[in-house]
């Protein structure tokens, strides 16, 4: 089937570029963001994703305000066109390629709308491949890439309206393709001999004159399979970012290392400490003072109804609204967060998330079972 892509030289394949180059029934196409004001007084996150092999396109914005999160659902058949990047009332728009993006809810019945404009102040920075197998398949296989930048413009919601200052809204753009658990799990044959815990961390900051991320997977013996770790310059317009991959940004090839104090019954830092280290000697330090907390299911991880990929049907949205204080925070689809944090390193001070995503045992933090807490 063809489609507007296949005008441009960029097939991988024989076939159209809307035909995907593996059967993989978990293979997805994603665009992530999230934003966080400088004070702390809000976040919110955007996500889209398309599903090709098993027909879906799915959105959401979840917004974290006041210990509330207001969230917009949207999901339906993926349409043939993969430029087509609408679910009823949510648009997303490529304004520029890894420059400005544009996400906008037209009025509905979910009360939740917004106009939002995604403006980068760094070039791109490609995260390694990531690759986890278990004894049968392969359960992820993925390529992300990550933008930092600003956000600007507004959300209504609930009545009211947020106003996104974009001097004061730091965000970041993620895009991440490859294969994924998503849609339905696997059912039929024999179940697994056993299912194996994921631990994964993620720490993207915006200082002064640089942004840094650092991620990582870990075991549950605590064995660091995975780390991605880089440095971006800042540009004062967009203009002035040197293409999509900057010659001065740098990666560091190393282990992560890391102390969270956790709060008791969670699995959520209330403190953290993190050292990023390259094969070179050089390391930096990183203290995190979290500020508020996002629960990543009002963008569908782990969601019990709104989980990415699930075919709801033709078109379908709906808002939704919780309290934090109001949440087992044990409870599988609420175990994935990013907190907005403070970061200091030596003199200078930064703004970002710490994500944390903990499922099952995990020697070093203490987890014995795969749902329990901190002590």
């Amino acid at each position: 089937m063809l489609s507007r892509f296949d005008d441009y030289p960029i097939h991988q394949t024989a076939d159209p570029v809307f035909h995907t180059a593996t059967s993989d029934r978990f293979h997805y196409d994603r665009y992530w963001y999230n934003a966080h004001a400088r004070d702390g007084s809000f976040y919110f996150g955007v996500a889209m994703g398309r599903y090709p092999n098993l027909g879906v396109l799915d959105c959401a914005l979840s917004l974290a305000i006041g210990g509330e999160q207001f969230c917009f659902h949207g999901s339906r058949r993926a349409p043939s066109e993969p430029t087509d990047t609408t679910v009823g009332p949510f648009t997303l728009e490529i304004l520029e390629p890894m420059g400005r993006h544009r996400v906008a809810i037209a009025p509905n019945d979910t009360g939740i709308e917004c106009e939002l404009i995604f403006t980068p102040r760094t070039a791109c920075i490609e995260e390694g491949r990531q690759t986890l197998r278990n004894e049968r398949h392969v359960v992820m296989d993925a390529t992300r890439l990550d933008q930092f930048g600003f956000w600007s413009g507004w959300i209504r919601y609930d009545g009211r309206e947020l106003t996104v200052d974009g001097s004061t809204t730091f965000g970041l753009k993620d895009r991440s393709w490859g294969i994924r658990p998503v849609g339905e799990a696997y059912s039929g044959g024999a179940p697994l001999a056993q299912f194996q815990a994921v631990h994964f961390c993620w720490m993207p900051i915006h200082w002064e004159d640089e942004c840094s991320l650092a991620g990582w997977f870990e075991d549950e013996s605590g064995h660091q399979w995975h780390a991605d770790q880089g440095f971006l310059p800042v540009y004062p317009g967009m203009g002035d970012i040197p293409g999509t991959v900057d010659p001065a940004s740098r990666t560091w090839q190393g282990v992560v290392d890391y102390d969270f104090d956790l709060h008791p019954g969670t699995r959520r830092a209330r403190a953290a400490t993190v050292t990023m280290n390259d094969r070179s000697g050089e390391s930096m330090v990183v203290t995190l003072e979290p500020v508020m907390v996002h629960r990543m299911k009002g963008l569908g991880y782990q969601h019990p109804k709104w989980g990415h990929g699930k075919f709801l049907g033709e078109l379908v949205f709906e808002g939704e609204h919780f309290k934090d204080s109001d949440l087992d925070p044990l409870a599988l689809e609420n175990l994935h967060i990013q907190q907005v944090v403070k970061a200091t390193c030596g003199d200078r001070v930064g703004h970002g998330v710490l994500e944390q995503m903990h499922i099952g045992p995990h020697a070093k933090l203490g987890f014995a079972d795969w749902f329990d807490g901190a002590k």
